[in-house]
């Protein structure tokens, strides 16, 4: 019972740290705007910095893992809250530098990506902390998984706010510069601040950081030799496509072939997101009586379906729907019946992470830290799948360039059938 007490604290600051890393990776999605109109620039150039957050997990994932099993979660999290503030300030730094040196442009979007680079890299560690931090919090098996769900929830909440809160305080995004966006980071820097503050002054279990000290010497396993592992690794790399593409491919859908409003469709591709947040509320209940190997294979399976309904629908088939309005409010829409299949998919994609994340770490013990940081370099599929996905339409059509998704999603659920399976038990993990 004490124990539980001690742990509540440490429970509620990953919470908050899961919602910091939508938060800071959410506002690339109005920059984006900003960027392709304060620049003239094409679709490509206005989601550098999304791709530039993203690939900062390639790079860093593994250091970030060895860091995290040297100096432990607190010391981490501490470095990346303080990197993440760095990064956020760089960003503002070229809304400064466009506002004194406005024909400077390719200044002002290098320092941008800059800012963008440097804040992946934040969100990289901190996610390479809360996810073990939170399993190991829950001790592992269902509660583990229960807990980054409802970390997941968090996360969400930051990814659904931000949309509003951006275009709340940029007024109109679409003729907005970088300067414009300072209200926003200043409640970023001015969270992260309080975050390390809150952080330092507490106290957070170190599991393997003491075993780490004591035995770093010519150990002839890692995380690499635990099958299971390694085809987790894989399917994360492939989770995180699956969640980025099919709202980001579906918007370019939506406004380019269907000819929706892009009004309506951002609201539509926000829905997405709130169906994930709703996902992992319902997940987060379910975690703690249903296995993470069901739950993966049940909403994998769900997701395959609701795709092929999507790729095989026409397009005149319509229905309401409810969408997640910029004035936080629902209301009705009529979109073609394929649109709101892919929107519904948020509901499987969000409780995916924490499912695959659970089985992948099972029985790995003093690994747990190092297969973290490898997970989070894996987590630029988000920018790689994606890519793919969008040359595939260009080369059939949008719809066309879901079947990538359909592959990947049958990869997971081979995955909770099979490659989750623990065959490395002969592996001391003490």
């Amino acid at each position: 019972m004490e124990q539980k007490k001690n742990y509540a604290l440490p429970i509620a600051m990953m919470f908050a740290l899961f919602f910091m890393i939508s938060f800071v990776t959410g506002l690339q999605n109005p920059m984006g705007i900003i960027i392709k109109s304060q620049f003239a620039a094409s679709n490509l150039v206005s989601q550098l910095g999304n791709f530039a957050n993203f690939i900062a997990y390639a790079f860093m994932g593994i250091p970030a893992g060895m860091l995290l099993t040297r100096i432990g979660y607190k010391k981490t999290a501490l470095t990346a809250i303080a990197i993440g503030f760095v990064g956020v300030a760089i960003t503002w730094c070229s809304g400064v530098v466009g506002e004194k040196m406005p024909d400077n442009t390719a200044m002002i979007f290098t320092v941008y990506l800059l800012g963008a680079l440097v804040s992946g890299f934040s969100m990289c560690m901190l996610n390479t902390v809360v996810n073990p931090m939170l399993n190991t919090l829950g001790g592992g098996g269902n509660r583990g998984n229960q807990l980054i769900q409802f970390g997941g929830c968090c996360n969400s909440v930051g990814a659904t706010i931000v949309p509003v809160l951006g275009g709340y305080l940029m007024g109109n995004i679409a003729e907005a510069k970088i300067s414009d966006a300072s209200p926003a980071m200043f409640i970023a820097m001015g969270i992260f601040a309080l975050a390390f503050i809150v952080l330092a002054s507490m106290n957070i279990p170190e599991p393997y950081i003491a075993a780490s000290a004591e035995k770093d010497v010519n150990d002839k396993h890692s995380a690499w030799s635990f099958r299971h592992f390694v085809f987790g690794a894989v399917a994360i790399f492939f989770y995180v496509g699956i969640e980025v593409g099919i709202p980001n491919i579906g918007n370019l859908f939506m406004t380019n072939d269907l000819g929706i409003d892009p009004t309506i469709a951002g609201s539509i591709a926000g829905t997405y997101w709130f169906c994930m947040l709703i996902g992992r509320l319902v997940g987060g209940v379910a975690a703690s009586k249903v296995s993470s190997k069901a739950m993966l294979l049940t909403v994998a399976s769900i997701a395959v379906v609701l795709l092929l309904g999507a790729i095989m629908m026409s397009p005149a088939v319509t229905v309401s729907m409810p969408v997640f309005q910029s004035d936080i409010s629902f209301g009705m829409v009529t979109v073609p019946a394929c649109v709101m299949l892919l929107t519904l998919c948020g509901l499987c994609t969000s409780v995916m992470w924490g499912g695959i994340f659970n089985l992948a770490v099972e029985g790995l013990g003093k690994y747990t830290a190092a297969a973290s940081g490898i997970f989070m370099m894996m987590v630029c599929g988000g920018g790689v799948m994606p890519l793919i996905q969008a040359k595939i339409a260009d080369m059939t059509s949008y719809t066309g360039s879901y079947y990538l998704v359909v592959a990947m999603l049958v990869y997971l659920i081979w995955y909770a059938l099979h490659g989750s399976k623990n065959v490395n038990k002969d592996i001391k993990v003490d």
